[in-house]
């Protein structure tokens, strides 16, 4: 389980392609810290470390992950969101993240507002999936509080912090992103279905 409180940025150092499969490795700021088997965040997706090598520790995404969330559309040098796993004895800052992507979306409109950002999004209705006015949203890895709720559409603030400290200062309006909805919210909206 996640918070979507980023820790840091990594960097794509390599990209193997192994069958459907594709090996990331890359370089962060803590990999001495990272153990093999350990699960951790990249821009939202839950992946686990399967080598570790000096800088670099690498992860394997397979063809699941990659038809249904944006690592495979990472290149040499892209940066990502990154979030180890939360300690049972740490503190809960952000909402429930299950590191399990729903759904991409796109950014469709970024405006700067004298020191804050606010970006919006659209979402296939495809899934069904839902936001709520300030509900909670995951998007690449980092937990945001929505508004301007609308079908298949939503904004999030961002402040400098966040803006500095995640991927958000890369993104451009067309850049495809990943969305974890609520885990809440997706129970309360399959039991209402039934």
């Amino acid at each position: 389980m996640f918070t979507g409180i980023i820790e840091g940025l990594g960097k794509v150092k390599e990209i193997q392609h192994e069958g459907t499969n594709i090996t990331f490795r890359l370089s962060c700021p803590f990999t001495h810290e990272l153990k093999v088997d350990q699960s951790l965040s990249h821009n939202g997706v839950c992946l686990t470390v399967v080598e570790i090598s000096g800088e670099n520790y690498a992860v394997t995404a397979i063809d699941e992950t990659l038809q249904k969330t944006n690592i495979g559309k990472l290149k040499i040098d892209s940066i990502v969101n990154l979030e180890r796993c939360m300690p049972a004895s740490g503190r809960f800052d952000g909402h429930i993240v299950q590191g399990h992507v729903d759904q991409t979306g796109i950014v469709k409109a970024i405006t700067e507002q004298d020191g804050s950002w606010l970006y919006d999004f659209e979402y296939s209705s495809d899934s069904q999936n839902i936001t709520v006015e300030k509900g909670s949203v995951c998007i690449n890895g980092v937990s945001l509080t929505v508004f301007n709720s609308v079908e298949n559409s939503f904004r999030v603030a961002i402040i400098p912090y966040t803006y500095e400290h995640t991927t958000f200062h890369t993104l451009q309006v067309g850049d495809t992103v990943n969305l974890e909805f609520d885990i809440v919210g997706k129970y309360i909206q399959k039991m209402m279905r039934r």
